[in-house]
C-alpha cells in the first residue's frame, strides 16, 4: 500500500516530540542525595593485617577520608578489596543495593557489615571496646589495633577474607600484645554477639521518585521525602498558578516537611503544557552503614567506601514533574443544545429525485399532445 506524506502531521509530531525534549530537559535525570571524594591527607592509619597467603597478606587498613561536595568531612572503611582508590574520581551516596559487585559476599552479609560498623572503632570508644572483649587487652585497645580489628572484620564479610589467627597484624611497631588485642577485637566482631542490624541506614535526603508527569487540573505526586535531619529550606521553579501542597491541596512550606512527607504539584486546570523543578536544602546525617560508590563505576572503577561514622551535612535535592494541558470544553454547563439543523444537502438531493420523474412525465405528454395535433391537422389539409 502507497502512503501519502501528510506535511501537517508530521509537523505537529515533530514540534510534540521537540516540546516532550524541552521539558525533559527541564526535569532532573536522578537527585543525588550526596557526593564526594576521598582524601587520603585524612586518612587515619592502622596496622598492617595478614588475612591469606597470597597477594591479599600485608593489607593497610585505614580509617579512610572522605569530603563531601559541602566540606564535611567523613571517615570510611573500604568494602572492596581488589578495586584500588581513585582519590580523583567523585563518588556518590548510594542504596546497599547498589554495590557494583554482583558476586561479592557483600550482598548476603550486608547486615553484619553494619553491625560491625556500628560495634566497631569509631563508632564506639576505645574504652568501650576494651570492655565488652571477654578477656582485658594489653594495656587497653590503642587506634591501631581498633582500626586494624574493625576493617579486618568487614573484609570478613564483604570479601570473603579471613584474619591469619596465627600472625595477624604486620609491619612496623605490631608486636604480639598488639596482635592478640586486634586478634580478640576482630573474633567479637565477627563472633556469636554479630546478629546483624538489617535495617538500611536512612539516607541524609532524598525524593522519591525525582520525576512525575500528569496533566492541567490535578494534584502530581507523590513526592516522598526520606531525611535524617530537617529541612531548612524549599525554592522552587513552577510557572504562575502552580503550587506545592500536600495530599488535600494546603500549600507546604519547608518548616512542614520531615522525613516521611509526601509533597504534590497542584496545576490549575487552566494552566498550558509545561513542567517545573523544587529543591530542598537540609542539614541532615550521612548515617554509619551509608555506601558511596563511584560515579559511572562501569567505565571507571574505584574501591566503593562504607560510612564508619555519622556525620551532619548540608545536602540539596531536586525533582519535578511535567503535564499536559487540559482540553477545553466546548459546551456551556447547563446550556440546553441547539438544535440540530437538518441535512439540507440531502433533502436537496431528494427533492430533486422526485421533481425529475414528473418533469420528465410532462414533456413527454406535451409532445405526445403536440404529435397527435399535427397529425390531425394533416389529416384535415389531406
Amino acid at each position: 500500500m502507497t502512503s501519502r506524506f501528510k506535511p501537517a502531521r508530521t509537523g505537529a509530531a515533530v514540534a510534540g516530540v521537540a516540546a516532550m525534549i524541552m521539558m525533559a530537559a527541564a526535569i532532573p535525570a536522578s537527585a543525588e542525595p550526596a557526593t564526594g571524594k576521598v582524601d587520603r591527607d585524612l586518612d587515619v592509619i592502622g596496622y598492617q593485617v595478614n588475612v591469606g597467603d597470597d597477594w591479599l597478606s600485608d593489607l593497610n587498613t585505614n580509617l579512610i577520608g572522605f569530603r563531601l561536595s559541602d566540606g564535611t568531612v567523613l571517615s570510611m572503611y573500604c568494602v572492596e578489596i581488589e578495586t584500588d582508590i581513585d582519590a580523583d574520581h567523585e563518588m556518590v551516596e548510594q542504596p546497599w543495593d547498589a554495590y557494583p559487585n554482583a558476586d561479592s559476599p557483600f550482598h548476603e552479609n550486608r547486615a553484619e557489615i553494619n553491625w560491625v560498623l556500628h560495634h566497631g572503632y569509631p563508632a564506639q570508644s576505645l574504652d568501650a571496646l576494651a570492655g565488652v572483649l571477654p578477656a582485658a587487652p594489653n594495656d587497653g585497645i590503642d587506634v591501631l589495633e581498633a582500626i586494624a580489628a574493625t576493617q579486618a572484620a568487614v573484609w570478613h564479610y564483604s570479601d570473603g577474607t579471613d584474619l591469619n589467627r596465627d600472625d595477624p597484624l604486620s609491619g612496623d611497631g605490631s608486636d604480639e600484645a598488639a596482635a592478640a588485642d586486634a586478634l580478640a577485637l576482630y573474633d567479637y566482631l565477627t563472633g556469636d554477639a554479630n546478629v546483624g542490624i538489617g535495617d538500611q541506614p536512612t539516607p541524609a535526603l532524598e525524593v522519591d521518585p525525582t520525576t512525575l508527569s500528569g496533566a492541567a487540573g490535578t494534584r502530581i505526586g507523590p513526592f516522598t521525602v526520606t531525611t535524617t535531619g530537617s529541612v531548612d529550606e524549599l525554592t522552587a521553579d513552577l510557572p504562575d498558578g502552580v503550587q506545592i501542597t500536600d495530599a488535600d491541596g494546603n500549600e507546604l512550606a519547608a518548616d512542614a516537611i520531615e522525613n516521611g512527607t509526601e509533597l504534590y504539584l497542584d496545576v490549575p486546570a487552566g494552566a498550558v503544557e509545561g513542567s517545573g523543578t523544587f529543591e530542598l536544602t537540609a542539614s541532615a546525617r550521612v548515617d554509619t552503614g551509608r555506601l558511596f560508590v563511584g560515579r559511572n563505576y562501569d567505565e571507571h572503577p574505584t574501591q566503593s567506601l562504607i560510612v564508619a561514622t555519622a556525620e551532619e551535612s548540608q545536602i540539596a535535592v531536586t525533582a519535578g514533574a511535567e503535564w499536559t494541558a487540559t482540553p477545553p470544553t466546548t459546551t456551556t454547563p447547563g446550556a440546553t443544545p441547539a438544535p440540530q439543523p437538518k441535512n439540507t444537502a440531502e433533502l436537496a438531493e431528494t427533492g430533486a429525485s422526485v421533481v425529475a420523474p414528473i418533469v420528465i412525465g410532462v414533456v413527454l405528454i406535451g409532445a405526445g399532445v403536440g404529435s397527435l395535433l399535427f397529425l390531425r391537422r394533416r389529416r384535415e389539409r389531406a
